[in-house]
């Protein structure tokens, strides 16, 4: 299948590790020219180049940006049109917001998640939207959590804002069809990566247990019995946000290995 990918022009935010390292990195596979980004410019840097080596992509490049300050996201979409003439493809991802109860949070952090884990989201999509218009079309995909289809216990702040970014997603996909934009949320289940580690070891502290015994148990409870690649899910984006697809819109998916019980 041709994914028509091939010098368009891609931004992957938040891609200096995890499945945002893995989605820039599946792109780069299909020739196309990414900018990825995040906040620290010695990971990014590394990233950057293990991504062009894995790929022997010379149209990798990188930018600073802290997706909850506007500026930056500003200067990042600046960056992208002047290296690459425009932009394609949005792959909006940002990090996990912390862990914990209803009880523990003040209204500081729930200000922060709801920069980093949903305005960051509009802020980068009204960014891109009209180069998009003027090309004629364009893909967003947004990386959320598998709690936008089964909220998950003790992460309050995920389960109240990824559930936004599917109801902006849906909103987008509605309002820009006509302009061939289509717009998608994908979220990831027990996917190997840092944050899950970080995770599953808060977990198996306040359970008593080994992280061993805790990913164990997990791995019992989805179907495909273990934990997914960042590769794995990074195909899943690569797909959506390709010419290849080209009437997926407005849905919110989970690639999770059947875990999540939810129709």
């Amino acid at each position: 299948m041709d994914l028509g990918l091939m010098e368009k022009s891609v931004v992957v935010t938040a891609a200096s590790k995890g499945l945002g390292k893995a989605t820039a990195l599946a792109f780069a596979k299909e020739g196309a020219k990414v900018v990825i980004s995040s906040r620290n410019s010695d990971d990014l840097r590394k990233a950057c180049e293990e991504i062009s080596e894995a790929t022997s992509n010379d149209n990798i490049s990188y930018k600073v940006c802290d997706v909850k300050n506007g500026d930056d996201i500003t200067e990042l979409m600046n960056y992208a049109v002047d290296k690459n003439g425009t932009i394609d493809v949005l792959i909006n991802n940002a990090g996990g917001p912390p862990a914990g109860g209803f009880e523990q949070f003040t209204d500081e952090d729930w200000q922060s998640a709801f920069e980093l884990n949903l305005l960051s989201f509009v802020r980068t999509s009204r960014a891109v939207i009209p180069y998009m218009k003027e090309a004629g079309g364009g893909r967003i995909v947004n990386i959320a959590s598998s709690s936008i289809k089964q909220s998950l216990d003790n992460l309050i702040l995920s389960n109240t804002f990824r559930a936004g970014i599917v109801g902006l997603a849906k909103s987008l996909s509605q309002e820009y069809a006509e302009d061939n934009i289509l717009v998608n949320t994908v979220g990831p289940g027990r996917i190997a990566t840092e944050r899950v580690e970080q995770l599953d070891g808060k977990r198996a502290d306040k359970l008593g247990v080994t992280v061993e015994e805790l990913k164990e148990k997990t791995e019992q409870s989805i179907p495909i019995k273990r934990y997914g690649e960042p590769d794995e899910f990074a195909k899943m984006l690569v797909f959506l946000g390709s010419g290849a697809n080209t009437y997926v819109t407005g849905q919110s998916l989970v690639v999770d290995g059947g875990l999540v019980k939810a129709l």
